[in-house]
């Protein structure tokens, strides 16, 4: 195994190392909510993109199911 440690221990710092990375993520979603106003920012950058180029995109956040 990789610096010369056993599989036992390998496998107990990778569950660990994962397990670890899982709950902060959660954390990270249940305080800070990114993906709250997500709707909003692609409106947003969907309008601009059309000012720019001067085609007219589709409304892709109109389209999905809200949760709210």
């Amino acid at each position: 195994m990789p610096a010369g440690v056993s599989w036992g221990q390998y496998l107990k710092f990778m569950s660990c190392a994962v397990l670890s990375m899982m709950a902060g993520s959660q954390l990270v979603h249940m305080y800070y909510k990114p993906l709250e106003d997500l709707d909003r920012y692609i409106d947003k950058e969907l309008q601009d993109a059309s000012k720019t180029t001067g085609i007219k995109l589709t409304d892709i956040t109109n389209k999905t199911i809200s949760n709210k």
